[in-house]
């Protein structure tokens, strides 16, 4: 049976609940009978679930949105100082909590996977909670992301087992003390909080030091960040360490990926023995995702054969390679990639599933801070495209930085080859692409902004 409603979470007030993290939260204390309120800056689907869940849900963020009773306040980094219902919540000592100990909370007492990296975390712990409720196991979940099938990026279930998705980001992932760590990557990214990769080691070893005692690591055995953590961490005491992927040393070997259009066939070697199952969608970086699943459930000691079969149900998560649609013989599918490296491996997989047919991408860069780090590999990641539009920046929680826009992306493509065009207006972008389609064609929308919304209107003016 999972654990009631922590003490300080009877009635939260969460601000910003329309977030992917925040909203996870508040509908499972809401599953659980808490009587949750919150915020957001705009209304939303996520806004109306919430309130049919029998949350109370308002647009806007003024002081007199918190209750005078409420327990707590719930927040997230991107909540600044100066919101009016933060500010309150001080004026009458209401307590505080960050989104990362409100999730810790509610994993108290339960069996956690906690997945981290700095890629790949919202798929894997969606192939996690798929496969796990397909066995029967009635898990909890929080993730960043909406599964295709459920629609829901998280749920409250009767069983023992929580799968988290643990962001690195801010740090947060420290708080959590999970039987099972999943680290599918560690590189270099969040520039405001991370100066060097040495800290970003420092944050990573961290995470990995709050497993419980005899608990498991399972941690890639390709990726070159994942292999110097492994380095770091694996003479600790009580802590099993179980390397996944290509390399010949990993304790659960990839043996062969076998793209099939928009799915995967993988083999497995573990404890000497081949296994081979479907991944519902294309790419080898998601067929990797999926061995770390099967390795985590394992160590949980869920049968290897029964987990693999039960991943093959997974059909994907909201924005990571969807297909919106197809329209005069093109196909429009949105990917959430920002970082050069999940650029590349999206930019890759649709590569293959293409075969000759062309790939044309909208690109809208995500933060003024990553593309200063970043912009020039993002804009040679775009050179995997026969045709880009780069759109002007997404600044998420940023001030803009002097001098920073998305033509530094727009130079490094173009030094790389790349056909790229330059649209400022986001409502043009549907007629633009519109006019380069051809039948045969993919169109891949690309960012973690709003350009997901431009998919639809893309297959509208398509059909016109």
């Amino acid at each position: 049976m999972a654990p009631g409603i922590p003490a300080a979470m009877e009635r939260p007030h969460f601000i910003g609940i329309g977030g992917a993290g925040m909203s996870g939260i508040a509908k499972i204390l809401t599953r659980r009978g808490a009587k949750v309120a919150g915020s957001d800056s705009k209304e939303s689907a996520t806004a109306e679930a919430l309130r049919t869940l029998g949350a109370t849900v308002r647009i806007g963020h003024a002081a007199g949105h918190l209750a005078d009773d409420a327990t707590c306040v719930v927040v997230s980094s991107a909540i600044r100082a100066d919101n009016p219902e933060l500010v309150r919540a001080g004026d009458l000592s209401i307590p505080v909590v960050h989104r990362s100990d409100a999730l810790a909370s509610l994993m108290e007492g339960l069996r956690a996977i906690a997945v981290a990296g700095t890629h790949g975390k919202t798929t894997t712990t969606s192939m996690l909670a798929v496969a796990l409720t397909e066995l029967g196991l009635d898990p909890s979940y929080a993730i960043g992301g909406d599964l295709a099938g459920p629609g829901t990026n998280a749920a409250h279930g009767e069983g023992a087992i929580f799968v988290a998705e643990a962001d690195e980001s801010d740090r947060s992932f420290q708080k959590y003390d999970p039987e099972v760590a999943i680290v599918l990557n560690v590189e270099l990214d969040h520039h405001a909080n991370y100066a060097s990769m040495d800290e970003i080691y420092e944050s990573f070893e961290t995470f990995v030091g709050k497993v419980v005692p005899d608990g498991t690591l399972v941690v890639s055995a390709d990726q070159a960040g994942a292999v110097e953590l492994t380095r770091r961490v694996r003479d600790r005491s009580a802590l099993k360490v179980v390397t996944y992927g290509e390399a010949l040393s990993a304790d659960v070997r990839v043996h062969k990926i076998t793209q099939r259009g928009l799915t995967s066939e993988v083999t497995v070697v573990l404890n000497g023995k081949y296994l081979t199952f479907t991944v519902s969608v294309p790419g080898r970086h998601y067929a990797l995702n999926a061995v770390a699943a099967l390795a985590a459930g394992v160590a949980l000691g869920i049968p290897a054969h029964n987990l693999a079969s039960a991943l093959g149900k997974y059909t994907g998560v909201k924005r990571r390679l969807q297909l919106k649609g197809e329209a005069a013989g093109v196909q429009v599918i949105d990917s959430y990639a920002h970082h050069p490296t999940e650029m590349t491996a999206d930019l890759e997989a649709m590569r293959g599933a293409a075969s000759d047919a062309r790939l044309l991408v909208v690109f809208q860069p995500h933060l003024f801070s990553r593309t200063q780090e970043l912009g020039t590999e993002m804009g040679q990641a775009l050179a995997l495209a026969d045709a880009s539009v780069v759109l002007d920046i997404y600044p998420a929680r940023e001030d803009p930085i002097p001098g920073i826009t998305s033509t530094l992306i727009i130079d490094a493509a173009r030094a790389a080859g790349a056909d790229v065009t330059a649209v400022h207006d986001k409502a043009a972008v549907p007629e633009v692409i519109a006019g380069m389609a051809k039948p045969g064609d993919l169109v891949l929308t690309m960012g973690a902004g709003d350009v997901t919304d431009l998919g639809p209107q893309i297959l509208d003016h398509l059909s016109s």
